[in-house]
């Protein structure tokens, strides 16, 4: 297994693993990665390199076998198991990839937003912390708790009452639990300075 790096190819500290480098628990990561929903789907940006080398932090889970798995089986419920409506999915991984000036997350997730229908308009609207100017109810009370949870770290009982009037005390739950996820993401790929593919 490759050792930690301070700096390196373009000042990220992990050498990327190669698939055939990788042991039993990390080959069960990988695979999780890369077999699950996450490459069924349609295809916004690789998960991998043309070596099989895993892009943005999906490489750093392979560190940690059980921590990876459990990680990277968290974001796929995130994904693709919740009652959140994909726009305002994508809308609030955007609002956290914002406030962490998180250049991966914005990357990956602009390219899906697009794929779900959010306009250019939008996406910078949520990019400058502006108005959506949306008429779903939903999403203005998402955008709205997305916003002051990453400001905060905490909503207060105006707007997680109206952000459980809107959506509902589950799809509340999986909005808080997105916002932790994304962040803690955001953490990982600056403290491991995981640069965007190709760069």
């Amino acid at each position: 297994m490759a050792e930690p790096q301070s700096g390196g190819a373009n000042g990220r500290r992990l050498t990327p693993l190669r698939p055939e480098d990788l042991d039993d628990g990390q080959r069960r990561v990988y695979e999780a990665i890369t077999a699950g929903p996450r490459a069924s789907g349609p295809r916004y940006f690789p998960l991998a390199d043309d070596a099989g080398r895993l892009h943005g932090p999906f490489d750093a889970m392979l560190r940690s076998a059980p921590v990876g798995l459990a990680l990277q089986e968290l974001g796929s419920a995130l994904r693709y198991g919740t009652q959140l409506p994909p726009r305002l999915r994508e809308l609030v991984i955007l609002t956290v990839a914002a406030a962490e000036d998180s250049a991966f997350e914005r990357y990956a997730h602009e390219a899906i937003a697009k794929g779900v229908g959010l306009s250019d308009r939008e996406l910078d609207a949520v990019r400058d912390g502006t108005e959506l100017g949306s008429d779903d109810p939903g999403e203005a009370a998402a955008l709205r708790a997305a916003r002051m949870l990453v400001a905060e770290g905490d909503l207060d009982d105006e707007t997680f009452d109206g952000l459980v009037a809107a959506l509902g005390e589950r799809q509340t739950f999986e909005l808080t639990t997105l916002v932790g996820y994304y962040k803690l993401l955001a953490l990982q790929l600056r403290v491991f300075r995981v640069p965007l593919p190709d760069t």
